[in-house]
């Protein structure tokens, strides 16, 4: 069973971070693993704006995907 979503809290005090292919227009997203099973994500623009959180293994398969031989640029 999932731990419950985190809370405005812990998402205010997570250690966020971004991609090393961050480009410097800093147009990108960020990452923060706010509780062992949970990941949260947004936009590095808008640091104080919307929060999307999935569970970890959700990211995990998001991140396989995205490097996955197939996806397009």
């Amino acid at each position: 069973m999932t731990s419950p979503a985190p809370t405005a809290a812990e998402l205010a005090a997570a250690q966020w971070f971004t991609s090393s292919y961050t480009n410097a227009g800093n147009e990108c997203v960020e990452v923060a693993r706010v509780k062992p099973a949970w990941t949260a994500i947004r936009d590095s623009k808008n640091p104080a704006g919307p929060t999307l959180t999935v569970t970890a293994g959700t990211f995990a398969h998001f991140v396989a995907y995205a490097r996955a031989e197939d996806v397009q640029e």
